[in-house]
């Protein structure tokens, strides 16, 4: 069978320079920018190892996303060591929280983020 690894996220911005700053300032992302062959500048992310791919939303050629829960991508997960302190430091920079801390089954606690353009991100505390 084929073996399939991890690439990236897209996400679509009516502002990549203002969702890159969001990720970085919230969540520690860091912002790469590289320059296009039309002279464009691409703004990508790494966030935890992980890349973001962020493109311009060009005006009426994309829908805004919808609230969550709904069929499709739901939202992503980041774990974390201490999901109080998360939740306290993003709080203080003015995130806004879809659910507060949870826990989801036993050694397992949850809480969800509203991102730029209604993104779902869930943070996750194990053990």
């Amino acid at each position: 069978m084929t073996k399939f690894t991890w690439e990236h996220i897209h996400l679509r911005s009516p502002d990549p320079e203002a969702t890159a700053a969001w990720y970085k300032d919230k969540l520690g992302a860091e912002v790469v920018k590289s320059p296009q062959a039309d002279g464009s500048l691409r703004i990508d992310l790494n966030l935890s190892g992980q890349k973001v791919f962020i493109a311009k939303a060009l005006p009426g050629k994309a829908a805004e996303a919808p609230s969550s829960p709904y069929l499709g991508l739901d939202h992503f997960g980041l774990t974390v060591t201490d999901l109080e302190q998360a939740v306290r430091e993003l709080k203080a920079k003015g995130v806004t929280f879809t659910m507060d801390i949870t826990e989801a089954r036993p050694g397992v606690r949850i809480a969800f983020l509203k991102a730029p353009e209604n993104v779902s991100i869930e943070l996750l505390q194990r053990g």
